[in-house]
């Protein structure tokens, strides 16, 4: 897609068709990393060829890592046995929460010098409970503007790990994801993690601990709060597991799900399903709740109109814990309901790419939304359709890529509808506007 600084989209009345998703941004990221930490070779497909990739990708090259990429999405790398060729460097992460936080985790492991620094809103994305629990070990990583936060400086350091290494759950999952894939190159007997507190998006961490496995790492589960990581019993702790293919992201599979609901349908999304080990394809159960009929297979999830003979969704409360990033795509899909559609335990919002239960609340109220907004909650009131409202100035997207493709589902109300800087969208799914534009009229 050209560089514009907007486009125009809409009105629509009907979304039909189906679309082979990209690969999931959350496997990708975390699969790069693995086959880098591993012995031998491995052949990556379907991986998601996006911004946030990139980032994992060029880091690994400066680390002295060969990461090829080749034809059709399938990236083949070259296992570093646990051990970067490269001992020093300075690694600009952009805005890949993904990408950052099991690095600097797997770096602190290294015996090197490391910097890892970012885009603005990188810089306040907190890091702190990463780095206090990397601390209980030995690693030392210090702050290089404000406390908690990056840009850091990794520097060599003596990793011990002599006691059980406790972690926040409540703040960020990508915090036990990076712990949980670095400390196996330590772990010369058991090692056992507990968060402290609530453990938010628990089926993020479950996606580790299935990958962990399909390169060698068994990670056991004694109850819901805490980890042990068996004791290596060798110098090499991951090994290739030959090929993996990345599934679909279910996250992005919300978008044309809600096309589905919101515009008769049927659409069919390909390369997740039933069998998905993403926590967001929980997101078809929630458009079940709120009236639309779901059927799946193995790797297809179809979304195909309505249950009820009004010809609208109804509003529905529901705990958003689980299902993260796709509970955005509820937020706009509820201007299509009868009555309030609530979203709870959405906290993470905070911190995430923008202060995301903000600018929800903004950019709803903009379409005559009305809107109540907490810690760690939204209510969303469809506006009757008179009262649609169609903002000259647009809808902003805050350089956040879920904003921008959320709202492409306003354009199915009675106004067309203009997003800025739709660019954004290239974080995760560069081509989203042109799939989406396929579907709809």
């Amino acid at each position: 897609m050209a560089h514009l600084p907007n486009i125009q989209i809409g009105p629509f009345k009907r979304a039909q068709g189906s679309i082979i998703l990209p690969g999931s941004k959350s496997i990708s990221n975390r699969a790069l990393l693995l086959a880098a930490l591993s012995t031998g070779t491995t052949t990556l497909k379907n991986l998601l060829d996006a911004d946030d990739t990139q980032v994992m990708r060029n880091a690994l090259h400066q680390l002295g890592l060969s990461v090829t990429d080749q034809a059709n999405h399938v990236c083949v790398v070259e296992g570093c046995a646990g051990r970067f060729p490269v001992r020093k460097a300075d690694l600009f992460m952009g805005n890949a929460g993904t990408a950052i936080r099991p690095l600097t985790a797997a770096l602190a492991m290294q015996g090197g010098d490391y910097r890892l620094s970012g885009v603005a809103r990188m810089h306040e994305r907190p890091i702190r409970d990463l780095v206090d629990g990397l601390r209980q070990v030995g690693a030392k990583i210090e702050y290089e503007l404000q406390e908690g936060y990056p840009p850091i400086q990794i520097l060599a350091a003596d990793i011990q790990i002599k006691d059980v290494v406790k972690v926040r759950g409540d703040v960020s999952s990508q915090f036990l994801t990076a712990l949980l894939i670095a400390l196996p190159l330590v772990a010369n007997e058991p090692v056992r993690i507990e968060v402290v507190g609530e453990l938010i998006s628990r089926p993020y961490i479950d996606i580790t601990l299935k990958l962990m496995a399909r390169f060698g790492v068994n990670v056991s589960c004694p109850d819901a709060q805490s980890f042990v990581i068996p004791a290596k019993t060798s110098a090499v702790v991951y090994k290739s597991s030959g090929e993996l293919s990345v599934e679909g992201d279910a996250s992005s599979a919300s978008y044309f799900l809600a096309l589905g609901a919101i515009g008769s349908g049927p659409v069919r999304v390909l390369g997740v399903g039933k069998d998905s080990i993403q926590g967001d394809v929980a997101f078809a159960d929630a458009l079940a709740l709120m009236g639309a009929n779901i059927s799946a297979g193995e790797d297809w999830i179809e979304v195909s109109g309505l249950k009820n003979a009004i010809g609208k969704l109804n509003g529905i409360t529901i705990d958003c814990t689980e299902i993260p990033d796709a509970a955005m795509t509820l937020a706009v899909t509820a201007l299509f309901a009868e009555g309030p559609t609530r979203l709870n335990n959405i906290a993470s919002w905070r911190v995430k790419e923008t202060d995301r239960i903000a600018a929800m609340a903004t950019e709803l109220r903009k379409l005559g939304a009305t809107i109540e907004e907490g810690a760690d909650y939204i209510v969303v009131q469809a506006p009757s359709q008179k009262d649609w409202k169609s903002p000259s100035e647009g809808i902003d997207t805050y350089d956040d890529h879920r904003m921008a493709m959320c709202f492409s589902l306003a354009a199915f109300g009675p106004n067309a509808l203009q997003i800025n800087d739709p660019n954004c969208v290239a974080k995760t799914f560069p081509t989203y506007f042109a799939e989406f534009k396929k579907m709809v009229s």
